[in-house]
């Protein structure tokens, strides 16, 4: 399975404004959390879940989100295709990240906050893959 974006919208007018996702179905949630890193220029990569979902959703400012499907969580092909996302607030697009992905998460403006969302409690399975920042020589895809 590959990564998607369902795409959110907005509306504006005298009373304020909207953003919403009418297409993005959250039954499978468990847990929510945010993450904001320490500054634009801080790339936080490579992590993800063999077993685990997750989701994004940019609800403050910007995010540059690269995913990286694991072929073999002892020895990754360190020329794998990257797929990239970049998430803003103006509109509740929501990433769709299957299990068996890892991800690279930057903000693209100072004081971003990206919300995510797993289908697991934290604890409720061990299957975490991590790898270093500069494991990976990749290829992108849009």
């Amino acid at each position: 399975m590959k990564p998607k974006l369902i795409k959110g919208g907005s509306h504006s007018d005298d009373r304020g404004s909207i953003q919403f996702n009418n297409d993005f179905n959250s039954i499978d949630i468990k847990r929510i959390y945010t993450i904001e890193n320490k500054s634009p220029e801080f790339i936080r990569a490579w992590q993800g879940h063999s077993i685990e979902r997750r989701w994004f959703s940019a609800i403050k400012g910007s995010f540059d989100i690269k995913l990286i499907q694991i072929d073999n969580k002892e020895n990754p092909n360190k020329n794998a295709k990257v797929y990239t996302f970049i998430l803003k607030n103006e509109k509740l697009d929501i990433l769709c990240v299957p299990s068996g992905y890892v991800s690279s998460i930057q903000a693209l403006e100072e004081n971003s906050k990206l919300l995510a969302m797993s289908d697991y409690l934290l604890g409720e399975v061990k299957d975490e893959l991590r790898f270093e920042p500069n494991y990976f020589t990749t290829k992108e895809l849009k």
